[in-house]
């Protein structure tokens, strides 16, 4: 199955000696995915022998993706159906009604010291807001049948766009370590102590690999189900807890100090939903070119938006009634996790039952992630894109367990931190593309099957100096643990708020248009 062949625009493996093919089995049927196994276009590069044999029968296991970020070719896509648009809401309803966005919620009442009214205010508006960007990030996996990051190169050009690669790994490894955590922590409460985090950490990422090395079809089927048990133990949830909510919690602070923690809990809330924009098209390259962009932009945002909103608001609601009612307050001093099983604690065993699903949904949060991030590892060079998408997910979910064991007891100071970080190089990245688009690509349009031909993407000078120049917006309004910038300080009477999203986006869409305008002038691409 491997060849000699080298395509004459592959920048990166054309004079390589050592790789891998990127072998696909994409024929997809009546709106579910179901892999083939006949290879897409060729793009390999001579491998020793024993590999080749072992790469070949890796690859021949049923039902595993074998594609990296190869472009699906239109005849190899699924045929459209209305089952396939359901999907699509279905996987970001899945993939995000899950423990570790509502640990996002228990920060409003808890490290803002916000009301219940102010947290739950700041929780919708902010998951609605961040749920845009991806839902519009999303049409362009279907209408170009390539990964996220490789539509990046469209954008930022070819070189640039392994930064956004680069940070978009670090990302999902953030979160997919953040899932860890919390479910670890509710495992190890369900357990009362007597089983470690670090146990809970092992089950989740091991399964999270196994379901992310199959693929893509693995990954929709586990999707399309995956939401119905949280679902029902987030109902139970409020019916067992909900009347220790505390929605009478008014805001601790003073006004103008009030006002800076809603602004930056808002900015934390949108940041989580936005967080998946620059891997939104990775899940919609086998939906026809037909695909209607309208009608996907809108499941896409439904998914998002009613996954989000749900589990923060519960979040929320135990977060409030930590300062009313003393086991839950215990249950806080021990961990996040813990205070999420106390939601149960009216429950006894079948509490813990429940603590055990919400545990495990965090699952169908990492598997996206873990898929994303390993084709993000192979569109940051020729040595990279050499080894097979499966591999990579093997690295990616050893390194983010290690990274959740050596984080399980800070988890606040990482989402404090991490999120709104996430918030300032993706909100810049997306105005790069909003403004791509809209301004010098209107009428224009993109020629798809050029995703490797570094003469017909842009140099990226442009794009690259407006998302360095938006870095810096962020950098002044940013206000965290570690540096608060000069204009942050100045929010809400001196106390502080995180306005680098805000900052890092205006920065940008000021400077491109003009800079991008030259670049075109100057060299016509």
């Amino acid at each position: 199955m491997l060849s000699n062949e080298i395509p004459p625009t592959d920048l990166e493996k054309a004079g390589a000696t050592v790789g891998i093919a990127d072998n696909s089995r994409s024929s997809l049927e009546k709106g579910t995915f179901e892999f083939s196994s006949t290879p897409a276009e060729p793009t390999h590069i001579p491998v020793p022998t024993a590999f080749q044999r072992w790469n070949d029968r890796i690859e021949s296991l049923a039902g595993l993706e074998a594609r990296g970020i190869v472009r699906v070719l239109p005849e190899e896509r699924q045929r459209p159906s209305a089952l396939g648009y359901a999907q699509m809401a279905m996987v970001w309803f899945g993939a995000n009604v899950v423990a570790n966005n509502l640990a996002v919620g228990l920060l409003g009442p808890l490290l803002f010291e916000l009301g219940f009214v102010d947290s739950a205010m700041m929780a919708v508006f902010g998951s609605i807001v961040g749920a845009l960007p991806t839902a519009y990030m999303s049409v362009w996996g279907a209408q170009s049948g390539n990964r996220t990051m490789i539509c990046a190169r469209y954008f930022m050009g070819y070189w640039p766009a392994k930064l956004t690669c680069l940070l978009n790994i670090i990302l999902m490894f953030g979160f997919a370590t953040i899932a860890c955590i919390i479910s670890g922590q509710i495992l190890s409460a369900v357990s009362g102590g007597s089983m470690t985090i670090i146990v809970g950490i092992v089950i989740v990422a091991l399964i999270s690999w196994l379901v992310a090395v199959f693929g893509m079809r693995l990954f929709h089927t586990y999707e399309r189900y995956s939401w119905i048990p949280q679902v029902i133990v987030l109902f139970i949830l409020l019916g067992s807890g909900g009347r220790h909510f505390n929605t009478a919690l008014q805001s601790q602070a003073g006004s103008a100090a009030t006002t800076a923690g809603r602004l930056s809990f808002f900015c934390l809330c949108m940041s989580v939903p936005l967080s998946w924009a620059a891997a939104a098209s990775d899940f919609y390259v086998y939906y026809p070119e037909s695909t209607n962009k309208p009608l996907t932009f809108l499941m896409t945002f439904t998914g998002l938006t009613l996954s989000f909103v749900l589990v923060t608001m519960v979040g929320v609601g135990l977060g409030s009634g930590v300062s009313t009612y003393q086991p839950w307050s215990d249950a806080n001093d021990i961990s996040p996790g813990a205070l999420i099983l106390a939601g149960f604690g009216d429950l006894g065993g079948f509490g813990k039952f429940c603590g055990v699903v919400v545990a495990l949904g965090v699952i169908s949060n990492n598997v996206p992630g873990t898929y994303a991030a390993a084709l993000g590892c192979q569109v940051l060079g020729r040595y990279f894109k050499a080894v097979p998408r499966y591999l990579w997910v093997c690295v990616i979910a050893m390194i983010y367990f290690v990274c959740a064991i050596a984080g399980r007891d800070h988890l606040f100071t990482i989402f404090q931190n991490f999120l709104a970080l996430v918030g300032y190089w993706i909100i810049i990245f997306v105005s790069i593309v909003l403004e791509e688009h809209v301004i010098f690509r209107r009428g224009v349009g993109f020629d798809w099957t050029r995703w490797e031909d570094q003469k017909y993407l842009p140099l990226g000078i442009a794009a690259l100096s407006a998302f360095l120049i938006g870095w810096a917006g962020a950098i002044i309004g940013m206000d965290q643990a570690w540096f608060v910038g000069p204009v942050a300080s100045k929010v809400g009477d001196n106390t502080g708020a995180d306005i680098g999203i805000w900052l890092g986006a205006s920065f940008t869409l000021v400077v491109f248009p003009p800079l991008r305008y030259l670049e075109l002038k100057k060299f016509g691409r």
